[in-house]
Order: C-alpha cells, then sequence, then structure tokens
C-alpha cells in the first residue's frame, strides 16, 4: 500500500478542539477543489510516494501521541483509509481533515474526523457531498471557513435542519487576511449558538507562509 506524500513533519496543531496541542502531520498530495484562499496549493503537486508503512513508523519515531492527516484532500487517495487505521492501530489519536467533497460513511469511526464544508466564498460550494452531515459523530468536527457576512449566514442555514452544534463542534474560521476575527466573532455571539472561533495558530505563530509548521 502506498500513498503520494507531500510533507510530514511535526508542529503544534494550529485549528479544530485540538489547537495548540503537538502533533506529527501526514499531508499527502493532490487535491480535487480550487478554493479561492487555498493556502496550500503546493500540495496539488504529485509527491513522493511513501508506503503506510513507512508512515506509521516515521510518526511512531516522532514520539508524539497525535496524528493528522490532511492535503491537499487525502480522501482521493485509495490508500488514505488504510493509513488511518494503521495509526489507530497503533494507539494514535488519530485526525482526518477533509474537505467535504468525499464519502465518509467507510472510515474508521475510530478516527476524528474535521470536515470543512465550503462556503459560496471558496467558490467550491457547489462540490459539497452534503449526506456526511448525516454520519458525523461526536468525535468528529464540522468546520466553516467564512470570507464574509454571506458566507456565515450560508453556514447557519446549512447547520439548521441538523442542528449540528447538538451533535459534534462546530468551527468558524475567519480566512487569514481577509475577515477580522473580531467580526466573526461578533457574529457568533449574535448567532447565540455554541459555535467555536477557529483561528489559524500557526498563521500567527510563525509568517503566514511557513512551511513544516
Amino acid at each position: 500500500m502506498a500513498l503520494l506524500v507531500c510533507e510530514t513533519f511535526a508542529s503544534l496543531m494550529g485549528e479544530s478542539s485540538f489547537a495548540g496541542l503537538p502533533g506529527f502531520f501526514i499531508r499527502l498530495s493532490g487535491c480535487n477543489l480550487r478554493c479561492r484562499y487555498c493556502d496550500t496549493a503546493y500540495a496539488y503537486a504529485p509527491g513522493i510516494e511513501r508506503t503506510v508503512n513507512s508512515l506509521v513508523a516515521e510518526a511512531e519515531a516522532s514520539g508524539l501521541a497525535i496524528v493528522l492527516v490532511t492535503g491537499g484532500e487525502p480522501l482521493l487517495q485509495e490508500d488514505c483509509p488504510s493509513l488511518l487505521t494503521a495509526l489507530v492501530a497503533r494507539q494514535f489519536t488519530v485526525l482526518l481533515e477533509t474537505n467535504g467533497s468525499r464519502p465518509l460513511e467507510a472510515i474508521d469511526s475510530r478516527v476524528h474526523r474535521i470536515m470543512d464544508l465550503k462556503c459560496p466564498g471558496s467558490g467550491m460550494q457547489a462540490h459539497n457531498y452534503l449526506k456526511n452531515l448525516e454520519y458525523l459523530t461526536s468525535a468528529d468536527e464540522l468546520k466553516f471557513v467564512v470570507s464574509d457576512r454571506r458566507d456565515f449566514d450560508w453556514a447557519l442555514k446549512t447547520l439548521e435542519p441538523y442542528r449540528s452544534w447538538e451533535r459534534h463542534e462546530v468551527l468558524m474560521s475567519p480566512v487569514f487576511g481577509v475577515l477580522p476575527p473580531s467580526d466573526l466573532a461578533a457574529w457568533i455571539l449574535g448567532a447565540g449558538l455554541p459555535l467555536r472561533l477557529n483561528l489559524q495558530l500557526h498563521k500567527y505563530i510563525w509568517p503566514p507562509d511557513t512551511r513544516g509548521v
């Protein structure tokens, strides 16, 4: 079993409810979307072929308890589910970041799935696989990257039929350098719902374009 890998590194988790914790990152190559605000376009490139076993061994050598598998879009690669299960079997806390366009029901239930549902401002709204909202559990998280008030209102309208905030974490992320976090914070307070403001910590700790952090 082999995967195309963009990069691996150890750093602090920049987002989600795990933000600030140290972890090992496996960034897989390739993406089926082209979001207007994408900050990892370098992951579109083919990458280097790695075996599942070699990636698990590298994660173990890092000495870290959390492993994040991200992209690009990791679920484009056929062997990604096998990697996730292999990591869980080694007792890691395993996180999967996915762009919301690929089905999640077959992913190992022990994996913490963090799904990024695409708002209109991304230009990729038409690619959302909304059936995934039925599969998210209390162990999972749902993220919206918000460019403006229209995106925020769209997110609330999308959440309402599922009452997602009662079932799992709902993260609201301002597009870095576009939407002031204070604006999004005000909208969250005004909504009266348990939504979590989700800043990209790594962009505040290191220069925003720094890789491997």
